[in-house]
């Protein structure tokens, strides 16, 4: 596995091209979901932190989950993309590559955690004036960590894409657009199972009673607001 792990993330497109030819659906299923679960569950810790330990708690079960939804949000969509496109991988390949994304990501913010904890540490306390800063300041953080991961996972896989679909436009055209899709949806569902990190001025919940209020751009607006004014 670890072996396997290596592999996946230095990005080796002749391996990975022969996993995606051998791979047993089920079993990809497998163990791509529990490292998406185990390293964004870390991740979800940090990110709740700031506000409170239960709110961490919250955030360590809501982080997995949102990648989750993202991935099967977009997963018809992603393998239409491949199709149309040109890209050569068939529905189940195309889900089995969006899961080593995803995973590849979920490594890279697992490892991006002891650098959360050192900004939480550093950021403006809740129990101070500065509370709103401090939560614009993480906000803001943990908006560029996790668009900083899905880059970095969607990179590794370019090498993939060119070598199944043995053109360089067309991979750079599905990489670019599983990207697009992949944030946009993954952003928007943020904000509809927030709060993550937890404001200052509300009550610390699991999920807001007004979900669908607002979205998520605005609110990161605010925070490039709050800290640059």
């Amino acid at each position: 596995m670890i072996q396997d792990l290596k592999i996946l993330l230095r990005g080796d497109a002749d391996r990975i091209a022969g996993w995606l030819q051998k791979s047993d659906l089920r079993s990809s299923l497998i163990n791509y979901c529990a490292i998406i679960a185990a390293g964004s569950a870390v991740y979800g810790f940090t990110v709740g932190i700031w506000r409170a330990p239960l709110q961490s708690l919250y955030t360590g079960i809501k982080f997995p989950l949102l990648i989750f939804l993202t991935c099967g949000g977009n997963a018809i969509g992603n393998g239409m993309l491949a199709q149309l496109l040109g890209a050569g991988l068939s529905f189940k390949q195309t889900s089995i590559a969006i899961l080593m994304s995803f995973a590849i990501a979920a490594i890279v913010l697992a490892g991006f955690s002891p650098i959360a904890l050192f900004i939480w540490y550093n950021a403006p306390p809740l129990a101070t004036k500065s509370a709103v800063l401090g939560h614009s300041i993480m906000l803001l953080t943990h908006v560029f960590a996790i668009a900083a991961a899905g880059i970095i996972a969607n990179q590794r896989l370019f090498g993939l894409l060119r070598r199944i679909s043995g053109n360089h436009v067309t991979a750079r055209a599905v990489l670019f657009s599983w990207l697009a899709g992949n944030l946009f949806l993954g952003a928007q569902l943020a904000w509809n199972l927030r709060p993550f990190i937890g404001s200052p001025r509300l009550a610390m919940q699991f999920l807001r009673d007004d979900p669908l209020r607002g979205n998520f751009y605005v609110a990161v607006w605010h925070a490039l607001q709050h800290v640059f004014h």
